[in-house]
């Protein structure tokens, strides 16, 4: 049964590490969400720039709500990730958009650029509906 935005945002607040990270669902719909995270020191590496892991942690949960927000639910097979430029802002905003959609396998879109339109990575993301 596909769940409602509140359904889908009560499921989601049993994932601590999302919550450790400060990360937002802002909008979700069926096979698309989109999420925010807010940039604080425990995001940025020894250089001070935004950690690779804390970018792709936040394209993956995008991922996570995106493709279980509609009747199927999903995990992710493959995650491929490019990084474009480094994060100009103080909050990274990813929107993760379906593909392509089969009765077991998933392509997702996730596009992650911060709150001045820089692009800083795009993800691809294949899924297995289980």
């Amino acid at each position: 049964m596909k769940m409602c935005e509140e359904e889908v945002r009560a499921f989601f607040e049993e994932d601590l590490f999302a919550k450790h990270c400060g990360i937002r669902i802002d909008h979700v719909e069926e096979n698309q969400a989109i999420c925010s995270m807010e940039l604080t020191a425990k995001h940025r590496n020894a250089g001070g720039q935004v950690q690779g892991g804390a970018i792709f942690t936040l394209g993956d949960f995008a991922f996570a709500v995106a493709a279980n927000s509609g009747e199927k639910k999903a995990v992710s097979l493959d995650n491929q990730i490019a990084f474009m430029r480094k994060v100009q802002g103080d909050k990274l905003i990813a929107t993760a958009s379906v593909i392509s959609s089969t009765y077991k396998i998933c392509f997702y879109q996730v596009d992650i650029e911060d709150e001045l339109g820089t692009k800083v990575a795009r993800m691809s993301v294949t899924g297995y509906y289980v």
